[in-house]
């Protein structure tokens, strides 16, 4: 039997998108029921890249490189981050985040912790009173189901949510030893420490995601599991689902082409 294609997923507002190592499709059902379905080659791929603290970032580049193709072909479909109530809550989670780092009063380890769960404030938002947590689950429940070859429920292990856990440990320690630099350089220090942070979580969100019953892996992904089992997902209706199924059979069907 082969290998099941390696495949990631984005829950939208109103569908799901698929994407492959070298291809993306998205499902959404328009607001007169009817299911629409595009898929498209990526343009930009970072598979080829092997070396360690750049590959993580790089994949998530290439998670997001191809959306303005998803929005050219299906201008219908809703990203979580175009509600205005969700970019309103990004610039005040910024706002927040810069008076926690200035303040006095607080001790550094305790600005981070609370600067890194204000930086969490939008996704919550973006997730709530919205169909999206429900196309969410489905997405994972479609790929999970086809990873595993067995029914599988509404979370799943690489789920983006389980980067939390690394990442705010990686950007809190960056954070915390770009205080040390010199006043004039500490901008600069900060945006180099963020992205060897972001280099670090993925790295070990992969070794997580190779090793699930360590002990450390478990640690690491208890946010994860806990951000999507209250919060990131809900169960699916069976129209849901059919979405999610579309935007996967329509990508392995692209991805299988020569």
């Amino acid at each position: 039997m082969d290998e099941p294609v390696r495949l990631g997923g984005m829950a939208l507002g109103n569908g799901v998108l698929v994407h492959g190592p070298t291809t993306w499709a998205a499902a959404i059902r328009g607001r007169d029921g009817s299911l629409k379905v595009v898929a498209e080659r990526k343009r930009f791929r970072a598979n080829d890249v092997e070396l360690p603290l750049l590959r993580g970032p790089l994949r998530l580049v290439e998670s997001f490189a191809f959306l303005p193709q998803v929005k050219r072909r299906l201008p219908e479909a809703e990203f979580p981050f175009q509600r205005p109530g969700v970019i309103a809550a990004m610039l005040g989670s910024a706002v927040t985040v810069q008076a926690l780092r200035s303040g006095r009063r607080l001790r550094p380890l305790a600005q981070e912790l609370l600067a890194a769960i204000a930086g969490l404030a939008p996704a919550a938002l973006a997730l709530r009173g919205s169909d999206l947590a429900a196309y969410h689950g489905a997405e994972h429940i479609s790929i999970g189901t086809y990873e595993h070859g067995e029914d599988r429920r509404r979370e799943h292990e690489r789920c983006g949510g389980h980067l939390v856990g690394p990442m705010l440990l990686a950007s809190g320690a960056a954070n915390l030893l770009t205080r040390l630099a010199p006043p004039h350089l500490r901008g600069r220090a900060r945006f180099a420490g963020q992205l060897v942070a972001l280099g670090v979580a993925t790295e070990t969100f992969g070794w997580m995601t190779r090793h699930p019953r360590h002990p450390v892996s478990r640690a690491l992904s208890t946010p994860g599991h806990e951000l999507q089992h209250r919060l990131s997902t809900r169960e699916p209706t069976a129209k849901q689902l059919e979405v999610a199924e579309a935007a996967l059979a329509a990508c392995l069907a692209l991805e299988h082409r020569t």
